[in-house]
């Protein structure tokens, strides 16, 4: 059975792309899908299943999850990556603060995706990995509930905005990290797109976030060893992309996980 998945931006999408033909037709499937239980009907609701994937099929961080690298070509891959990471010492965290990369999940930065596309960050990211999300009422952007299957930990979360320190969205590289490595010397607006750039974000159990605090991979890892090659895999994209070093021990340790 095929079932049609209806999002409040996917529907403004086809309104304004294809015109009243669409919007008939999708309102007969709409229709048909909900007499088979195969839509929720709830304001603002929509169903969906989130495929995780590695970070070496998600070079733009639009895509879900963290899939574990596994395969010898995979992990190959990695290490080859990580090898472009270059090392140098950990410098002074004196003038951090989280105001230095912008406002918390601003749509305000330039050049990544999702960038001010009228939604905050934080809803973005768990649009992309959430399930069965819910919506606020009248809004395209507002993630109110959702499932999360943590990578991390592999725990599956069942979230509302009641709770919502339970789920955290994790900068995969630490921005206190960042301002110790070099970002203390960047141009705002590349610390704003580091801050809110999906690659460098993932949605996870909100303890564990805490847990790790500003820590490289030479400190801290997922608990779920199986994720780890891909977590340092990402922590490298990351790190390429903005031109961003690391510290010996922690490139040891990135290497370590993927050989």
């Amino acid at each position: 059975m095929i079932y049609l998945v209806i999002t409040p931006r996917s529907m403004e999408a086809a309104l304004s792309t294809s015109g009243t033909a669409v919007a008939v037709a999708g309102a007969l499937l709409i229709a048909a899908v909900a007499t088979q239980g195969g839509f929720d009907r709830s304001a603002g609701a929509e169903r969906k299943i989130v495929r995780q994937v590695s970070p070496l099929e998600n070079p733009r961080g639009t895509r879900a999850g963290l899939d574990p690298l596994t395969s010898r070509a995979e992990r190959a891959a990695a290490v080859r990556l990580i090898k472009k990471v270059r090392v140098r010492g950990m410098g002074s965290k004196a003038g951090y603060s989280r105001a230095r990369f912008g406002e918390n999940w601003a749509d305000t930065a330039r050049g990544v995706p999702y960038a001010r596309n009228g939604c905050r960050t934080r809803d973005d990211l768990l649009a992309r990995d959430g399930e069965a999300l819910e919506y606020r009422r009248g809004s395209r952007c507002v993630v109110v509930a959702m499932r999360l299957r943590d990578p991390y930990t592999g725990r599956l979360i069942r979230w509302s905005k009641r709770d919502s320190g339970r789920v955290q969205v994790d900068h995969v590289v630490p921005l206190s990290y960042e301002w110790r490595m070099g970002a203390s010397r960047w141009p705002r607006a590349k610390r704003v797109r580091i801050a809110n750039d999906p690659l460098n974000l993932m949605p996870v159990y909100g303890p564990v976030n805490e847990a790790k605090g500003g820590a490289g991979p030479a400190s801290w890892l997922p608990p779920v060893r199986r994720v780890r090659c891909a977590y340092v895999a990402r922590f490298a994209q990351v790190a390429v992309k903005y031109g961003l070093p690391v510290t010996r021990a922690d490139k040891a340790a990135m290497l370590a996980q993927c050989r």
